[in-house]
């Protein structure tokens, strides 16, 4: 079983104004792996509470794998609230359960069987998960084929261009918005040209093997040395867009991990995260027509 999946990172309760949710990009992109009949794990760390145990609840009722270790700090908890075009807006409580993810015997035989895992720059706001982060990407197997995503989720001010600098480092593979990509330009000491020439720019200086951009209603691109692909964003009813960008990645990864080409994966992945936006909630369940596209 050497081609486990994992999202790695932030585990937690979105306190939605219907109601709270389950969410947390790396549980998000796990979920949604799986989906695509992918062998798929959570790693993360909840407290020893009630809204830990509801979580665990949740992740078994998926029937979603997880790593979890239980620790003496709060679960974590979001309040979203949503602009009157569904654009969610996030107040990320802080010292959580995710903060503090211990790398354990058990962490590092996960690294080692583990083909692709997605990571983000939430999770790193503290040294304690920055550095387990760190230590399972350096002890996964540097194999060919393996995917190192860091689909990076610039969140209110947490998030450092160390931080930033050492993710794009030990990542192969970057996914970033057009909002995130000023602010990572600004940081970086390159404003003033356009979003290709600064995504060419980051995928050079990073040896990446892809970098995938989205533009929200205008589009998305994943460029790869020497190729670009851009698809229009589908036109949709939204209901939110919560987990729409963890979804868009987990279509992704699931797709190239099938052997499919960038602009099949690509296309997989716009018209996973659209469906996700009409639709409330981070994790609601594909439909058939979107799932058989990698049967």
């Amino acid at each position: 079983m050497n081609n486990i999946i994992v999202g790695m990172g932030e585990a937690l309760w979105d306190m939605l104004p219907e109601g709270k949710k389950i969410g947390g990009a790396p549980a998000n992109f796990a979920y949604h792996v799986s989906q695509f009949g992918l062998n798929s794990c959570v790693v993360s760390a909840l407290g020893n509470d009630k809204l830990g145990d509801e979580i665990l609840d949740v992740l078994s009722e998926k029937k979603l794998k997880h790593q979890i270790q239980r620790v003496d700090y709060p679960t974590g908890t979001v309040q979203v609230t949503l602009d009157d075009e569904g654009i969610p807006c996030y107040e990320i409580k802080e010292n959580v359960a995710w903060d503090n993810i211990p790398f354990t015997d058990e962490l590092k035989e996960l690294a080692l069987r583990t083909r692709a895992v997605c990571f983000g720059s939430l999770a790193q706001r503290n040294s304690v998960s920055r550095n387990t982060i760190n230590r399972f990407l350096d002890t996964m197997p540097d194999t060919e084929g393996n995917l190192k995503i860091f689909d990076i989720n610039l969140r209110q001010h947490f998030y450092t261009k160390e931080v930033l600098s050492e993710s794009f480092e030990k990542c192969n593979v970057l996914k970033i918005n057009d909002e995130e990509l000023v602010i990572v330009s600004r940081m970086f000491g390159y404003p003033g040209i356009d979003l290709e020439d600064k995504c060419w720019i980051l995928l050079a200086k990073y040896n990446l093997k892809m970098l995938i951009l989205t533009c929200g209603t205008n589009g998305s691109y994943v460029f790869t040395p020497g190729a670009v692909s851009f698809l229009e964003t589908p036109s949709v009813s939204v209901a939110d867009t919560v987990g729409a960008g963890d979804s868009f990645t987990a279509a992704f990864c699931a797709s190239i991990l099938g052997g499919k080409s960038i602009r099949e994966a690509h296309k997989l992945a716009v018209d996973a995260s659209a469906y996700v936006c009409t639709q409330s909630g981070a994790m609601p369940v594909f439909p058939e027509e979107i799932l058989r596209r990698l049967r």
